[in-house]
């Protein structure tokens, strides 16, 4: 058994903290309360310091069988991470074997899987297709259902993605249907959260989700080159009108201005796979630099592209430019094409984004991995509490530990975690605020956050005092298992 004494613990429901005593046995926490009389195998004094549930990042990418370690995540306090994001996910031969494979790898933080609508697609035999066959889409419901039997939480979708951009409503609902039949929930990267288009990305998401009864979530929300706090008012307008009319509808969101993915998100849809670019070039140049022009200089410009793979990593597309002594658009054409690098796109104003995250349905996510170029993957949960919390008093204490814990347990169906309550899974944070930091930047993204002084997950210690314990304590987590 494990004593921790006298600390302050913020429960995660969003309740103020309370100074008391928490006793974990086994994986599960045992009571709260006065303990002075307990005997334990170790009691830990958190006297001055906050005990809260372990973080859930609802978006996050890795493989846990390639670094199941994810000492990034566990060093920030997320203890449960979700994978299958943006429609992509592994394993759909045989995801009951992948599954058992994660649990022999020993996971680092609790992992929780969803099904990708792209994956499916592939494997329905519709691959890059405009249109699927009714074969398809029937084979694609199969699909999804058989992924939620063996224990996915729900659906993810990746629309601005090659692999999502052809689905059409019908199969879009489709596949959302089976997910809405067993409580779950649609995740997804819209079609484009560019300012001008976002409410189209939002609305076609709410039909999708009300056509297969399935609860609703925007991935990493924002608004691309949109500004102001009442440009994310309208905004939440619209998923508040959709949860007025019974749906459940919920948001994630990160801490940093700028996105990352691929180049290949300036490039336009005939340009891009299955459509063969070099044809593109040949045919429609002309065309092509004008497109490339306007909507990277509507992205800010190409001081805020800034490479992270590839041969100019660190270096900003005006820079790049410069150098080779050409306009960024030809760049773009002759030298990086898409599919040849990755970015960071400072994209997104401080105001519009401030006001989302403080939203009452919105949860903080990561949506980094352990080798991404981006702060996000290391810093996101660490940022949170320096910067939303202690510096800009964004968010109370409470208040963001709840939309890193409960909120996103009970969006997703996380059953037994998220909570500090008897009977819940022991995945518990003891941390002194003030001294929580995140240190990844763009320049050195990949520093491990400071100031969670004891990780636990499922009532073991991972990582104390700065160190990892070499104990790997997570577990592939299954919905229909009751987790």
């Amino acid at each position: 058994m494990l004593l921790i004494r006298g600390g302050t613990v913020i429960d995660g429901t969003g309740a103020p903290g309370r100074i008391t005593d928490v006793l974990i046995q086994g994986d599960r926490i045992a009571s709260l309360g006065d303990l002075g009389d307990v005997a334990a195998d170790r009691v830990i004094d958190a006297s001055g310091r906050c005990v809260t549930p372990g973080f859930i990042d609802t978006h996050s990418h890795g493989s846990p069988l390639e670094t199941p370690g994810f000492e990034n995540f566990l060093a920030m306090g997320a203890t449960t991470i979700c994978l299958g994001q943006d429609g992509e996910s592994p394993g759909l031969r045989d995801l009951t074997a992948w599954m058992a494979s994660v649990d022999a790898a020993e996971p680092g933080p609790n992992v929780a899987l969803f099904v990708g609508h792209a994956t499916v697609r592939e494997a329905s035999g519709a691959g890059l297709a405009p249109d699927a066959t009714p074969d398809q889409l029937a084979r694609m419901g199969e699909l999804v259902a058989e992924a939620m039997e063996v224990g996915c939480f729900g659906l993810t979708t990746g629309l601005e993605y090659n692999g999502g951009r052809p689905a059409s409503m019908e199969e879009l609902v489709t596949v959302a249907r089976p997910v809405g039949e067993r409580g779950g929930v649609v995740m997804s990267h819209m079609r484009t959260e560019d300012d001008d288009t976002i409410e189209a990305s939002i609305r076609e998401l709410l039909d999708q989700c009300r056509g297969g009864g399935a609860a609703a979530h925007v991935s990493h929300i924002k608004v691309v080159y949109g500004h102001g706090a009442a440009r994310a008012e309208e905004i939440l307008a619209l998923l508040d009108e959709a949860r007025e009319s019974g749906m459940q509808v919920t948001a994630d969101i990160y801490p940093y201005l700028a996105s990352h993915t691929g180049i290949g998100i300036v490039f336009p849809d005939w340009a891009l796979p299955p459509n063969d670019f070099d044809e593109a070039v040949a045919t429609r140049r002309e065309d092509l630099e004008a497109h490339l022009r306007e909507r990277v200089t509507l992205r800010n410009g190409p001081e805020a592209t800034l490479f992270t793979s590839g041969q100019w990593t660190g270096r900003t597309l005006a820079e790049v430019a410069e150098e080779l002594g050409k306009p960024f658009e030809d760049v773009l054409i002759d030298d990086i094409r898409p599919g040849r690098a990755s970015g960071a796109y400072f994209v997104m104003d401080q105001e519009l984004q401030d006001r989302l995250l403080v939203d009452p349905h919105v949860m903080i996510c990561s949506d980094g991995s352990p080798g991404m170029r981006h702060p996000r993957g290391y810093g996101t949960f660490a940022r949170i509490i320096r910067d939303h919390v202690r510096e800009r008093g964004l968010l109370s204490l409470e208040e963001a530990i709840r939309k890193m814990t409960s909120l996103p347990a009970e969006t997703i169906d996380l059953a037994g975690r998220g909570r500090i309550a008897p009977g819940m899974a022991a995945d518990v944070l003891v941390f002194d605020p003030a001294a929580v930091r995140d240190l990844a930047t763009f320049e050195e993204p990949h520093l491990l956050a400071e100031g969670f002084d004891l990780v636990i997950v499922n009532g073991r210690i991972v990582r104390e005092n700065g160190q990892f314990t070499g104990v790997r304590a997570g577990r592939m987590l299954r919905r229909v298992a009751g987790d």
